[in-house]
């Protein structure tokens, strides 16, 4: 049931965001961030650091994912990044992993937010 609430995904590597924002400081270059929620949503606050690419642009915008790097995918909750890291596992993108619980736990950590 949680999972399904905060973003388990069969296939889908998933990680809890302090350890996601641990990922994203590491050293050299760390993770990258991608927010995968509407523009509305990412410019109400977002994780420091994040780039915003809504799912709904993904398909069109899969060039922008880098190949060299871990991609951690948040939204608000985990659905949305799910959805998204399958669809970029599909289109060759290997180095994806969804922030489960989103935005809305990030926050409940008290971790960075721009």
């Amino acid at each position: 049931m949680l999972n399904r609430l905060f973003g388990g995904g069969a296939g889908v590597t998933s990680v809890n965001p302090r350890e996601a924002w641990e990922r994203m400081s590491g050293k050299p270059p760390g993770a990258v961030m991608v927010d995968v929620r509407e523009v509305w949503e990412y410019r109400s606050g977002h994780a420091k650091g994040a780039k915003n690419i809504p799912l709904s642009q993904i398909s069109s915008r899969v060039s922008e994912f880098p190949r060299d790097r871990e991609i951690l995918l948040i939204c608000q909750s985990g659905n949305r990044s799910v959805t998204a890291a399958r669809f970029l596992q599909k289109q060759g993108v290997t180095q994806v992993v969804n922030v489960t619980g989103g935005t809305t736990v990030w926050r409940m950590h008290g971790l960075p937010l721009e």
